[in-house]
């Protein structure tokens, strides 16, 4: 008994909406992982050329800040099962796209990035809906738990989901990945037909511009919620290092240009150690100063960069010890991103009114999928001036010394309790 405290707390899934939902996503989740994986190696196949293929980040993240701050007003208007059922639907059709473009021979980049950008768009509106469902159907206790369930899944379909696409890739071809993908869609439908209709709580205004000012004015007067979004950027912005990792891996770790064992284990060790994390998350059901939790979380995962990048200093051109040591380092910030993750979550699930979850659900996707990218363009920026490795572990420092800071500045954010 003392052991099955330690492991993830499953009582959410006793729930039939939650269950069907979670369970759904484990086929989603995998299916849509071969799809990230297609979409870049078929441009490159079309153009030869990565700059094309980093067009994605461009024609990915245009979409996920209007839609994302769009769908959030949606959310908060509509009836939430209907907006889940539009924006499946639409994730469907897209993914269908890809499979035709691909079976008929495509060779038009601009069709492809054009369907990638519209795919996002319902991504952006589908995703912080589904999140603003949750209180709906959960009580707030469960609501840490949930999320770690979910963060788990996500980690373990960040893994599978790559090495499986990278494998069939050259055996299947790239029409047979989107169509499983689309296919696998048809549970995520499956699991929202379920569901009861969820109409909004104090719902009024229209789902326009100035709904979403007005759930950044709600955020502004609530410093628990607008914290929770300022460590995150601090965390994401100084301490995400991925867009050295083909740099570090070939210099440091001494793997080949493009590729190689090096740039795999890099990737995979993040999200390995957020499903480890997430086996092992019994404990954050029982955490009430869930502010303070955040902290330590950000904390932990700011020293495991410094870890990192001391590993890539280390190394010179040597794998081995050195590498092993990066993999550690970065599963163990897999770990507590995970738990920061669940923490920041849960405070936004419980701590909002249902009348503007979804904006804010909407601003957490903003945040979640912007801020790792910034963190490309200002490591990319730094690593020709200082190198690879200290650009890794000056970002660690400032992770921690940033949040340390930013604690300091908002102590009701340290006190707060779920």
């Amino acid at each position: 008994m003392r052991f099955r405290q330690h492991l993830a707390d499953t009582r959410p899934l006793q729930n039939p909406y939650f269950r069907r939902l979670w369970t759904a996503n484990i086929v989603t989740v995998i299916g849509a992982q071969l799809t990230i994986v297609a979409v870049p190696a078929q441009i490159y196949v079309i153009t030869s050329s990565s700059a094309y293929v980093g067009l994605t980040g461009l024609f990915g993240l245009v979409p996920l800040v209007v839609f994302g701050l769009w769908g959030g007003a949606l959310a908060d208007v509509f009836d939430r099962r209907t907006i889940l059922l539009i924006t499946t639907w639409g994730l469907i059709i897209t993914t269908a796209g890809f499979w035709l473009q691909a079976l008929l021979g495509n060779q038009n980049v601009w069709l492809l990035l054009g369907l990638f950008a519209v795919q996002q768009a319902f991504f952006a509106v589908n995703q912080p809906t589904r999140s603003a469902v949750l209180p709906k159907i959960l009580t707030p206790d469960l609501l840490p738990a949930a999320n770690s369930l979910s963060m788990t899944l996500f980690g373990a379909g960040a893994v599978v989901g790559p090495l499986l696409g990278g494998v069939l890739i050259p055996v299947l071809g790239f029409s047979w990945l989107y169509l499983i993908d689309t296919l696998c869609l048809f549970a995520t439908l499956w699991a929202v037909i379920s569901l009861p209709p969820l109409p909004v709580e104090g719902a009024e205004g229209r789902p326009g511009l100035r709904s979403v000012v007005d759930g950044f004015v709600y955020l502004r007067g609530h410093p628990v919620l607008l914290m929770s979004f300022v460590v995150d950027i601090i965390a994401m912005f100084f301490g995400m290092p991925r867009a050295l990792f083909p740099e570090v891996a070939d210099v440091s770790f001494g793997g080949p240009p493009g590729g190689g064992l090096a740039y795999a284990v890099l990737f995979a060790a993040m999200p390995a150690g957020m499903v480890f994390g997430g086996v092992v998350s019994g404990w954050v059901s029982r955490v009430q100063r869930q502010g303070l939790a955040v902290v330590v979380s950000i904390v932990v995962w700011g020293a495991a960069v410094v870890v990192l990048g001391l590993a890539v200093l280390a190394a010179d051109g040597r794998a081995g010890f050195w590498l092993a040591v990066a993999a550690v380092a970065l599963a163990v910030g897999g770990a507590a991103d995970m738990a920061s993750a669940a923490f920041r979550q849960s405070m936004l699930q419980a701590s909002a009114t249902d009348a503007v979850r979804g904006r804010l659900q909407g601003v957490f996707i903003v945040v979640v999928a912007g801020g790792p990218r910034l963190a490309d363009v200002a490591h990319g920026a730094a690593s020709p001036v200082i190198g690879p490795g200290w650009t890794i572990t000056a970002g660690g420092l400032l992770v921690i010394v940033g949040v340390v800071l930013a604690s300091a500045l908002a102590p009701v954010f340290v006190r707060y309790r779920g």
